[in-house]
């Protein structure tokens, strides 16, 4: 007998904003290399209506994708923002162009970016702000020390990591209370395993970076396999397989395409049984 398995729809960020697990990442509706505008405008603006209408109510962003294009387009096509929206964005990055990533978390680069994003999403505070990398160039404590402060002051109301160890959460708690991690993750890379276990244990949302590597799945036999099964696509499956691998995985597939949004969103529906995730988890 094939046993299928029941799966949670939503989380609760902090105990106080529950959202989808099937999100929204917005840094693909930018220009190519994360930079600039996009090559087709209305069909970005399209693709964040969509999601809003697909029940999509998990936007993750951050200023650098453009840089700042990405919040500005959230601004244009969903403000004012439904009830129930909660848009997450990040801060600590420096672009000097396409593709180029420069790590900075100085309090006083924090604060210009924090700024920024509140004036382009067009709110009085960022439900969810995220720190986008630590500076090993900045002693820790004087970044978490920023945004304790700025929490204080009412400009964030929850707070989360990216690409973190536990050992970085814990230090971090000393200072805030951190509601999410967000780390590059998927069915075939999981060097984070431990700290996916170590947020199921305190309670924080898992926020997969990255869910489907890319779209390198062709040498993943058994997502291939477990997709033919079933009708699906190997991306369809491999986001499906996040959904149950663990219910604190809140995922944000990004895309700006309509259509291929459209099929993400299809993941939430594929039922996987006992065996399939046997497979999966292989």
């Amino acid at each position: 007998m094939t046993t299928k398995l029941s799966l949670r729809k939503d989380f609760t960020l902090g105990g106080e904003l529950t959202v989808r697990r099937m999100g929204y990442g917005a840094m693909r509706i930018t220009g190519q290399g994360i930079w600039g505008p996009p090559k087709d405008k209305d069909e970005a603006i399209r693709v964040l209506r969509r999601a809003v209408e697909l029940g999509v109510n998990f936007i993750d962003t951050a200023d650098s994708y453009g840089p700042n294009v990405s919040e500005e387009l959230i601004a244009e096509a969903l403000h004012p923002y439904p009830k129930g929206l909660v848009i997450a964005t990040k801060g600590g990055f420096l672009r000097t162009g396409p593709n180029q990533w420069q790590v900075n978390a100085r309090p006083d680069h924090l604060k210009e970016a924090l700024e920024g994003s509140l004036a382009r999403l067009n709110v009085d505070r960022i439900d969810l702000y995220q720190l986008h990398r630590i500076d090993p160039a900045v002693p820790f404590e004087k970044t978490l020390e920023f945004l304790q402060g700025v929490q204080e002051e009412g400009l964030v109301k929850y707070i989360g990591l990216s690409e973190v160890s536990v050992q970085e959460i814990k230090k971090a708690e000393e200072y805030i209370d951190v509601v999410s991690v967000q780390n590059k993750y998927s069915q075939d890379y999981r060097k984070w395993e431990s700290v996916l276990q170590y947020c199921e244990t305190t309670e924080k949302a898992f926020i997969p970076w990255n869910p489907i590597n890319a779209g390198n799945l062709s040498t993943m036999s058994s997502v291939e396999r477990v997709a033919k099964k079933i009708g699906a696509t190997p991306h369809q499956v491999a986001l499906a397989w996040l959904l149950y691998h663990s219910s604190n995985n809140l995922l944000i597939p990004g895309t700006s395409s309509v259509k291929h949004l459209e099929e993400n969103m299809e993941a939430e529906k594929i039922e996987l049984t006992e065996e399939m995730l046997e497979q999966l988890e292989k």
